[in-house]
């Protein structure tokens, strides 16, 4: 006995969709235009079906779903890779868009990818058996960062994610540890460009790149430094 589920997404018509979809890899293997428009598109085990709704708001979709791979980091390459090549960037904000990968506190390295349609596809490879979010750390930067982070990437609140940055960064007394610092400005720069408050991007960017790290330090926060990377480009 074998069980397969597929996701069938809206949008509100079918071509950028394909269009986005192709860019990545993935392969149409089906499209209709009439009565209904619906396409399938598959890239290895990965199978998605669109359909089309004419009054339908991508940018006020709900709609998700799960994909789970083996090779997170390889993946998130060859689409960031496409996208460059079919945008001339990978797109960091509005429709379509990519997210920064990075290990959440529910055990899974993931990174989220919005096409044209609105629909947020939530990639991700399990890295622990335990699926329940760890407890926020009880040390004032590295909290910050716990919560900023849940803010913008599970709630996409990027306006409560930036007060709980700047209001954290303001604190007098024991400062961040050059670690923390980097996370901070880093994920602010990536909060602000996903605002498109260049002024503050602009501003987070130029004080991340300042932060001093040892050899150590830096292979601890390696998915930052390639998120700084990536909003510098």
């Amino acid at each position: 006995m074998s069980e397969k589920t597929i996701p069938i997404l809206p949008c509100r018509t079918i071509q950028p969709v394909l269009d986005f979809y192709t860019a990545l890899g993935f392969e149409v293997t089906f499209r209709q235009r009439s009565p209904n428009p619906y396409a399938v598109v598959q890239r290895g085990g990965i199978q998605l079906h669109f359909f089309g709704m004419k009054h339908y708001e991508p940018a006020e979709s709900f709609s998700t779903c799960i994909v789970q791979t083996d090779d997170i980091d390889g993946l998130y390459e060859t689409f960031r890779g496409g996208l460059k090549a079919a945008y001339g960037r990978a797109p960091n904000r509005g429709l379509p868009r990519i997210g920064p990968l990075k290990n959440t506190s529910h055990g899974v390295r993931q990174f989220l990818m919005t096409d044209p349609g609105g629909n947020c596809i939530r990639i991700g490879q399990q890295m622990s058996y335990d699926q329940h979010h760890r407890p926020a750390p009880k040390e004032t930067f590295a909290r910050a960062v716990h919560h900023a982070s849940l803010l913008a990437d599970s709630k996409e609140d990027l306006t409560g994610a930036a007060k709980v940055i700047d209001r954290v960064l303001r604190l007098q007394g024991e400062p961040p540890t050059p670690v923390q610092l980097l996370r901070l400005l880093v994920l602010r720069a990536d909060v602000a460009t996903r605002l498109g408050d260049k002024e503050a991007a602009t501003s987070a960017l130029a004080a991340a790149t300042a932060v001093h790290l040892t050899a150590d330090e830096r292979e601890s926060v390696q998915d930052d430094l390639n998120r700084l990377t990536q909003l510098l480009d």
